[in-house]
């Protein structure tokens, strides 16, 4: 590396440059959706639905407002509600318990697994009980959660699985896409992920054509399906955009592609992070897709200190667990394992378009932060 490479600032995630090969096309597509005016639900929406939802191994998907949306409605459209409990793990962004709550129904949060921190299957299943309505995988980091073992809990119990794939576009477990499994899955196509719109947007992605029709409806005001006039659901309005829909179009063509990217750069970091820092771990099912590179170490604030001193961007998904944040102490329950983690996760720069050398910056300088914190 040379000189001006081991000063240069590294970006937590370059979407400029994630962007930049497609900007005409970008820019070409606005100018369609300018010139027919069908702004909401327009041709766009529907092309990007059918594509996403092929991509995804399953028969329908419907484009909403973001991915809470997309999981709220979910919720709804199978009737989960008032009295019913949803188990979840503590390990989340805390929008996987909003939707539960504005469902109506509570939130049961349960520990993860100490390698992959992802939900514990047996932990889910000691949570059962007469309300559990559903379990919620979350496929979190870009590695979708054990669902060959989520699936035996909740058919044997007679629960509804369903699938909180926000960061998990492309990932499979067992040969199967995330968003193929469950009943139902909630994407969010929030900027930073893998499969990023141009602003907010997500999908409902199924195999259940009568939940599809349901969700389309309830997102569209609870209209009926044969009069724009009448409204036979209580529905929301929660819909996407043509411009995103085109934006995620022209993404999704290149998608598997920079997924690969994302894998070059996690083989990387595992071959030469330092052995104080420690990935998190990938089950021998899984084909992760790294929405983020996610390990534990010791004296975080410490190593965030020198990261930061010599310019590399980070993050940290989650310090402050869903079930111990200020608005959710109804539903505090002891997860130590997620509580653990919180301490010690901390999340590394990653991106299609992160360079050998940047990933290399990154181990030189956490190697120079642990030797000096350790």
């Amino acid at each position: 590396m040379s000189p001006a490479e081991q000063n240069q600032p590294v970006p937590f995630l370059d979407l400029p440059a994630v962007h930049a090969p497609l900007r005409d096309e970008f820019e070409a597509a606005f100018a369609t959706v300018l010139g027919h005016g069908g702004f909401i639900n327009g041709p766009e929406v529907r092309r990007f639905e059918a594509e996403f939802a092929e991509y995804c191994q399953a028969r329908e998907a419907i484009g909403v407002g973001n991915g809470t949306d997309a999981l709220e409605l979910i919720m709804s459209g199978l009737g989960i509600g008032p009295g019913d409990e949803v188990i979840l793990p503590g390990n989340t962004f805390i929008a996987t318990a909003e939707a539960v709550l504005f469902a109506g129904a509570r939130p049961r949060f349960v520990d993860v697994l100490p390698d992959t921190l992802l939900i514990d299957p047996e932990a889910a299943e000691a949570a059962v009980n007469e309300n559990t309505a559903a379990v919620i995988g979350v496929h979190l980091f870009g590695q979708m959660a054990d669902t060959d073992r989520l699936l035996e809990v909740t058919r044997r119990h007679g629960l509804a699985f369903v699938e909180d794939a926000a960061q998990a576009h492309g990932a499979r477990f067992s040969g199967q896409r995330a968003g193929s499994v469950g009943v139902a899955a909630g994407f969010s196509f929030y900027p930073g992920k893998n499969l990023g719109a141009l602003g907010d947007a997500g999908a409902v992605v199924t195999q259940d054509t009568a939940l599809a029709d349901k969700v389309r409806r309830m997102a569209d005001h609870g209209r009926a399906a044969n009069s724009r006039f009448h409204h036979d659901l209580v529905g929301r309005n929660s819909r996407m955009d043509s411009v995103q829909g085109a934006a995620l179009s022209l993404k999704l063509r290149g998608l598997d592609q920079a997924n690969a990217g994302r894998v070059r750069a996690w083989e990387q970091y595992v071959n030469e992070l330092p052995a104080q820092v420690q990935p998190v771990a990938r089950h021998p099912k899984a084909e992760a897709v790294y929405h983020l590179g996610v390990v534990q170490v010791d004296n975080r604030d410490k190593v965030c200190e020198v990261l930061s001193a010599a310019g590399i961007g980070w993050g940290l998904h989650y310090p402050t667990p869903c079930h111990l944040d200020s608005a959710y102490t109804a539903y505090t329950e002891s997860l130590p394992v997620v509580e653990r983690a919180a301490e010690r996760i901390l999340s590394l720069p990653m991106g299609p378009t992160i360079t050998q050398q940047q990933v290399s910056r990154v181990c030189e300088v956490l190697r120079e932060a642990t030797s000096a914190t350790g």
